[in-house]
């Protein structure tokens, strides 16, 4: 399919755009066609081909991310009375399933430049009641995995990997989803491999995936069983429909993702002469970060009430763009199940979020697009008052 082309400053520049293809189209209506839109032999074909990709002996199609998260926790056990440590700072919220499971989140700071918790304050924080370490790739960049194995193996505690933001990245020669004890995708937009809905729970455990399956959904023929009746699942299954996208998607992912740093790179070429802002940074230990979104952190001369401003002026000039992130840690769901979350407990989570903006990224970007993309945030820069960046 030919990339969609818009004209700069007429058209509405979208945050996204999926990557989708006559294959796809083709994939959907063969589906459509079918004796079986629900789960199916489609959805087996993805999860087999997806075990494949990240390396992992099983994979467990669901409806989403959090939803995912949320078999996972509870195929280890995890519940009530359980603390799982997480990091506040994300574009998607899949940590939500941990008090959907019944357990407590315990937010953590994070690291400045990355975006991912920083071991040091994860050991700090673990006591009696932790039963779990939930990590992200925040934004495509992987968390610093080696030394959290280390720590989940020293305190026997689960390691979960949410990597809904970051297919294909690579972190000491390793793909993502190769870490945790279980690992977590999501397909929703913005992500490269897009399906419209759902997500991929990978792990090596079989009887975790198991567990997976069986608090999934039931199917017709289990329904008479004692053992899989014995747990009430939460009809979380993925449509064969999804699945027939998603398998192509996923044999299309190198190129997709290959498309994408294509675009990276012109905006890293206009972002570059731009003082005022820091382009993405990956670690030296990450062989290849994929960006969920082209995310930019404004200098701290820059507020909040700036960052708001400066989203704003883009979306008056038909620029889809986001603040990246609203902390976990000040949202009223978990203010109101502990005061000590609030402003002003995490001070680097929180000065990264008042200053981070998620710009248009996809494929059908031009460079026309991304430099007035880039121009209209300089000038936006420039009219909240804000000097040079000061990181």
């Amino acid at each position: 399919m030919n990339a969609v082309h818009v004209e700069v400053g007429e058209a509405w520049i979208a945050l996204t755009d999926p990557d989708m293809t006559q294959s796809e189209l083709d994939a959907a209506a063969a589906a459509l066609s079918s004796q079986r839109l629900s789960q199916g032999p489609r959805v087996e074909a993805f999860e087999e081909a997806f075990a494949r990709y990240t390396g992992r002996k099983h994979a467990v199609a669901v409806s989403s991310g959090t939803a995912g998260l949320l078999l996972a926790l509870k195929a280890h056990g995890i519940g009530a009375g359980d603390e799982v440590l997480a990091a506040a700072y994300s574009w998607r919220e899949t940590a939500h399933a941990i008090t959907l499971a019944g357990a407590t989140p315990v937010f953590l700071d994070v690291d400045y430049w990355s975006g991912v918790l920083v071991p040091g304050k994860v050991a700090g924080c673990i006591t009696p009641a932790t039963r779990a370490i939930l990590a992200g790739n925040t934004n495509g960049h992987p968390a610093p995995w080696r030394a959290l194995r280390e720590l989940a193996r020293q305190h026997s505690l689960v390691l979960l990997e949410d990597s809904s933001e970051a297919i294909g990245s690579t972190y000491l020669d390793q793909i993502v989803g190769s870490f945790g004890d279980c690992a977590v995708f999501d397909f929703s937009q913005p992500s490269p491999l897009c399906c419209g809905e759902g997500g991929m729970v990978v792990t090596d455990d079989v009887d975790i995936a198991r567990a997976l399956r069986n608090r999934r959904a039931h199917g017709p023929a289990e329904r008479g069983s004692l053992v899989i009746s014995a747990c009430a699942p939460y009809q979380s299954t993925m449509s064969d429909v999804a699945a027939a996208v998603g398998l192509v998607q996923l044999k299309r992912l190198g190129e997709i993702l290959e498309q994408r740093k294509c675009v990276e790179g012109v905006y890293f070429e206009h972002v570059k002469s731009f003082e005022g802002i820091k382009d993405p940074y990956a670690a030296p230990e990450v062989n290849v970060a994929h960006w969920l979104v082209y995310l930019v952190h404004l200098g701290t001369r820059f507020s909040r009430s700036a960052c708001g401003a400066i989203v704003e002026d883009l979306r008056q000039e038909r620029i889809e763009a986001y603040a990246y992130c609203q902390p976990l840690h000040t949202q009223r769901h978990y203010v109101d199940r502990d005061p000590g979350n609030r402003r002003g407990r995490l001070p680097v989570t929180e000065k990264l979020a008042d200053r981070a903006v998620a710009l248009p990224f996809h494929r059908h970007l031009t460079e026309e697009q991304i430099a007035f993309i880039v121009s209209t945030l300089k000038d936006a820069s420039t009219n909240v008052g804000a000097g040079a960046a000061i990181y």
